[in-house]
């Protein structure tokens, strides 16, 4: 069983919302997932908004062998930048 997470489209036509989803590879597009792992909503304003997971549940399908498609690693890795706590700016002033 080769296990693949991935988005699954959900919502109305031109109204896209996605499921982040553990699947089976053999599974077609629509087929019934192992877990939903989190919801995707392309409308949202923040990365924040934007993607919503089940972290500690998504690095445990990881760590049993899971592999992420290209869409679910980019927005995990931006998702993970947003959340990032951003370096202070120090800037240094002229001497009069």
């Amino acid at each position: 069983m080769s296990v693949v997470i991935r988005m699954q489209r959900t919502g109305k036509p031109k109204q896209a919302h996605f499921r982040m989803v553990a699947i089976e590879r053999s599974r077609g597009l629509t087929g019934r997932p192992l877990e939903v792992l989190g919801s995707y909503n392309p409308r949202g304003d923040t990365a924040a908004k934007k993607l919503i997971m089940k972290r500690e549940r998504y690095d445990a399908w990881l760590k049993n062998g899971a592999l992420p498609s290209e869409t679910v690693s980019q927005l995990v890795h931006e998702l993970h930048k947003a959340s990032a706590p951003k370096k202070a700016q120090v800037k240094a002033e002229k001497p009069s």
